[in-house]
């Protein structure tokens, strides 16, 4: 460039353009069609048989495998009626029961430990380990939801079955290197009977393995077994280790993530009766002076199912019979969902289960609902 001639600045430069190519394969067919586009005499074509499927009786068959497969995955919609709404709004704060986890499976498979590490993923609180977890664990697990774990008592059947007609999602504990016992056969007759609950798997004692090798088996073993029993793909959790009362977090987590993710399909049968699992109860006998009469029982835990009702009616207790529903209230509730964004409330209730030593005379009205029961 000439000295004496100012330069151009860089923002204002233009670079060299790109040339197309004139020559090679396709030139001539690319200069006829825009000779033609041109002069409109561009004719289109059709060829229904240029993007048609090569083999049509394959496709056929894998359409209708289609069809047959998404047939298979619809179900009949059921209305929990546990769920209360205020008419077509479904976008309101659903008022709702919590969500009944039963842990089941035999002696010494580490059901208590299951549940103190849940308790302490979801709360943040550790139970101590002196203290037995008998009883009804309820907390909340989001700002939408609750839940209820009750540990059933190993070895006694008619525990297992009053557990499997009341449960939403039930976790069953196995040990891997002892493999599935009696029991476990015995309560799955039973959950079959009663309507079939979600199902999850948990695989404990698994650090007892000495090589890899030997604990992917009995882990593909259990999974083939229990695959045989409930469906192909049933979901099996592992718990590798232990540590300080616990499993390990990593494990809970995985396991936390299905609990919550799981959607609880209401029975014909729930839906159609209401039941109480109760929370506690306590003889105000001497308070009213009925002791020649008999008995007087008030009964604490929350309302499943479709509407109560109240007095005069009749009620069954599992285990000891027919009786005459006397009284029938509601009160607060003793493990609430935050309302307005409001996280400081309690996170979690626990009485029955034989911790903290609670006094029972100091939380009477904090309970849903309560029965009186004239026995």
């Amino acid at each position: 460039m000439d000295g004496s001639q100012a330069q151009q600045p860089h923002h204002q430069a233009k670079n060299k353009t790109h040339r197309a190519t004139k020559d090679g394969r396709g030139s001539k067919a690319v200069k006829a069609a825009k000779l033609a586009s041109s002069k409109g005499t561009t004719v289109s074509r059709h060829n229904p048989r240029a993007f048609s499927v090569s083999n049509i009786v394959r496709t056929k068959r894998t359409a209708q495998r289609n069809l047959d497969k998404s047939q298979q995955k619809e179900v009949i919609p059921l209305d929990d009626r546990r769920i209360r709404r205020e008419g077509n709004d479904y976008n309101i704060l659903p008022d709702e029961p919590p969500a009944l986890v039963a842990v089941t499976g035999p002696r010494g498979v580490g059901k208590s430990v299951l549940i103190r590490s849940l308790v302490k993923l979801y709360t943040n609180h550790g139970l101590p380990l002196s203290r037995d977890t008998d009883g009804t664990i309820t907390l909340r697990c989001s700002k939408r939801r609750r839940l209820t774990f009750l540990e059933v008592p190993s070895g006694e059947v008619t525990a297992a079955l009053d557990a499997s007609k009341v449960a939403d999602l039930v976790l069953l504990v196995v040990d891997a290197r002892g493999g599935f016992e009696m029991d476990t056969f015995e309560l799955l007759n039973m959950l079959q009977v009663a309507g079939m609950p979600k199902v999850l798997t948990v695989l404990t004692h698994l650090d007892l393995y000495k090589t890899m090798r030997t604990m992917r088996n009995a882990v593909k073993a259990a999974k083939k077994r229990i695959w045989t029993e409930l469906y192909d793909g049933a979901k099996v959790y592992v718990m590798n280790g232990f540590m300080h009362g616990r499993y390990m977090k990593n494990d809970v987590r995985n396991l936390r993530m299905a609990i919550d993710r799981s959607k609880f399909r209401p029975l014909v049968w729930r839906n159609a009766h209401s039941y109480v699992v109760v929370d506690r109860m306590e003889d105000v006998t001497n308070e009213d002076g009925r002791e020649e009469d008999g008995r007087s029982v008030v009964l604490y835990g929350y309302v499943r199912g479709s509407n109560l009702r109240g007095e005069g009616a009749r009620v069954h207790l599992v285990g000891v019979g027919d009786f005459n529903l006397v009284e029938a209230g509601i009160a607060a509730d003793p493990c609430p969902l935050p309302a307005g964004g409001d996280d400081v409330q309690k996170k979690f209730f626990l009485l029955c289960c034989n911790i903290f030593s609670v006094s029972y005379c100091a939380i009477l009205t904090n309970f849903p609902i309560f029965f009186h029961a004239l026995c």
